[in-house]
């Protein structure tokens, strides 16, 4: 068992280093830092390599921008705790080398060459292992092959070490089962449902005074969101479209270009049964023909699925030869054969025919209008660009684009919140959510190809709206929350006669039953809370929500359903889950007892050094 793990986990972490080879991250934007600063610190007798440290917050720093889609600086990877787990990560993994150098775990150079042979990107286009790309693709990576081989020689070491310290752990049975056994419970229960109709008499309008009072005591739902002021300038597609003529040589140019779109032939639903020789598929054939067999027969006699005889839709030359010919020789669903497919002799079976279908060029034509004057006015702005960069890196303003270029100038009270116009575009609300006062105004594109610039003008803080501005508002919502209350009364009466011994269904209401819900499975939300708050069958809750009250009963607490496989899958996740936590616990506690066992000093010139590379 050790040795199947072991050699699992230094497979493993070949894969990693490679991956991150492959990726290019290796030594990309990493200068040499030279003369005597060669490590940010040591842990007992293992260096933390400079360069090593160096490549770890370039891997870091890429991962980031690939998962957020946006650069992350250095100031941001360090403010959000980045920096810190890259070096607490490699500190740990300096503890683990020195703890296999102290205790003398090593691969031999067998197992070192067997993991370079099997890496992909150093193999040739024969399949086999190719020097050239191996010393090619290290140094691309600013790598030496004794520096790699001693990196998957360490790397797998201190994987060996790991897989023995985790091989013991076993699944958390007991906590799985819990907290699976806490998700996936199921409840019964009772309802009645009061809303307007319920109540004796209407609510009332507010009085001036309780509008007030519920203004004072509701503040934040009256409160407006921050609001960013901000000019912008922009020109889309959309304004260019007046300005251009459509050009019939383009439209007709792209006809032709997009024509398998526009004209498509005859497309049948086949599926396609081929046999080792003619004779077996004569007699196949012979068989369904003579209604002693079908297809889906044959099909199941040839040990197939269906799945794995579907061609799917397919044109008379996308089969091909007479074969083809047969096929779209038939008048409707049926089967024809035998017939010699690219593959062998083969019956075939239509289940469906998809009618040509041609689309003119003259019907087409106001569509291909559209798309190619888009497409001419996104070129034109972009071959505006370069000027209107120029004229802002000149001083230009906002203001001065407007006037003296196609763009346009607006202003907007912007929330973070979607809206129409500019504030429509993703591109847009990302700019302005990040604008800070006294940034300098650069040209961005949009979504469709257009561009802005923008400003921020002012920042306004989150401010209670005057009451006249919102009267109407909190008058609504004080009949809604007067409504809530008075039905709220009327079924905490309800409990209390539930509670003296009478039965829920003579209580003059209607009565819902909801058998064997899931956590989530009653809305509103509150209501589904409340049910799997009560702790026995029988219990009671009221229960306010929006424009009505419901008195609940919980009627019965049920297991998981052993029949259901999303259940199933959650037990097995959740398990999979707690194993790989602990694992990682188990891992974090072992790394830092070794680094307190070996001791562990850090360079902070050597650190601040490494930083500076990034600022």
């Amino acid at each position: 068992m050790s040795k199947s793990v072991g050699k699992q986990a230094s497979r493993a972490a070949v894969w990693v280093l490679m991956g991150l080879l492959i990726l290019g991250l290796g030594g990309f934007g990493i200068s040499n830092f030279g003369g005597s600063i060669d490590a940010i610190g040591t842990v007992g007798k293992e260096k933390i390599a400079v360069d090593s440290y160096a490549r770890a917050l370039r891997r870091e720093l890429n991962a980031q921008q690939a998962a957020t889609g946006r650069v992350v600086g250095f100031a941001e990877a360090e403010a959000g705790g980045l920096v810190d787990q890259v070096r607490a990560r490699l500190i740990g993994d300096a503890a683990l080398d020195n703890e296999t150098r102290r205790i003398g775990i090593s691969v031999g150079d067998a197992r070192v060459a067997q993991e370079v042979l099997e890496v992909p990107a150093f193999q040739g286009t024969d399949g086999q292992f190719n020097r050239e790309n191996y010393r090619f693709v290290l140094q691309q990576n600013g790598l030496t092959v004794a520096q790699f081989e001693a990196q998957i020689r360490k790397d797998t070491a201190r994987s060996l070490l790991q897989a023995g310290v985790m091989a013991g752990l076993g699944e958390p049975e007991t906590y799985a089962d819990t907290l699976y056994n806490f998700i996936a419970e199921r409840r019964s229960a009772s309802l009645i449902r009061l809303d307007a109709a319920a109540l004796d008499a209407p609510v009332p309008d507010p009085t001036e005074a309780e509008i007030a009072a519920y203004y004072q005591a509701n503040p934040a739902a009256y409160t407006a969101p921050s609001i960013r002021q901000i000019t912008y300038a922009w020109l889309t597609p959309e304004m260019m479209l007046d300005r251009i003529e459509p050009d019939e040589a383009l439209l007709r140019e792209l006809y032709e270009d997009r024509i398998d779109e526009f004209v498509q032939p005859e497309r049948r639903l086949v599926e396609r049964l081929v046999f080792p020789t003619e004779e077996e598929a004569a007699a196949a054939m012979a068989a369904i023909t003579a209604g002693e067999s079908t297809f889906d027969a044959a099909v199941e006699a040839r040990g197939l699925r269906l799945s794995d005889v579907d061609l799917g839709d397919v044109t008379e030359h996308g089969i091909g030869g007479a074969a083809g010919a047969a096929v779209f020789a038939l008048d409707g669903p049926g089967v024809t054969g035998p017939h010699l497919s690219d593959i062998g002799p083969a019956i075939f079976r239509v289940n469906g025919i998809l009618a040509a279908r041609e689309t003119s060029f003259e019907d087409a034509r106001e569509a291909l209008v559209d798309e190619s004057i888009r497409d001419r006015a996104a070129r034109m702005i972009g071959d505006l660009v370069n000027d209107y960069d120029d004229r802002l890196a000149a001083g230009a303003t906002l203001e001065d684009l407007a006037a003296e270029t196609e763009m346009e100038l607006g202003r907007i009270d912007f929330t973070g919140e979607p809206a129409d116009g500019i504030a429509a575009y993703e591109s847009f609300r990302d700019a302005a959510a990040d604008l800070a006062a006294g940034d300098f105004p650069e040209l961005l594109e949009l979504e469709d190809g257009g561009i802005f610039a923008l400003r921020l003008d002012a920042d306004l803080p989150p401010a209670l709206r005057p009451l006249d501005q919102v009267r109407a508002e909190v008058a609504a919502d004080w009949r809604a929350a007067e409504m809530r209350a008075r039905l709220g009364r009327q079924a905490a009466a309800l409990a209390g006669r539930v509670a003296t011994g009478e039965a829920f269904d003579a209580l003059g209401h209607p009565v819902e039953t909801e058998a064997a819900l899931s956590r989530g499975g009653l809305t509103p939300p509150a209501l589904g809370e409340a049910l799997f708050d009560m702790a026995a069958p029988g219990e009671t809750r009221v229960v306010t929500a929006g424009e009505g009250a419901w008195l609940i009963r919980l009627d019965a607490i049920l297991p998981p359903d052993p029949d259901d496989l999303a259940a199933g899958f959650l037990r097995e996740t959740i398990a999979a889950q707690a194993a790989q936590g602990m694992a990682q616990d188990l891992y974090g506690y072992f790394a830092q007892e070794l680094v307190n066992a070996a001791g562990l000093t850090l360079d902070q010139s050597a650190l601040n050094a490494v930083h500076a590379q990034f600022r």
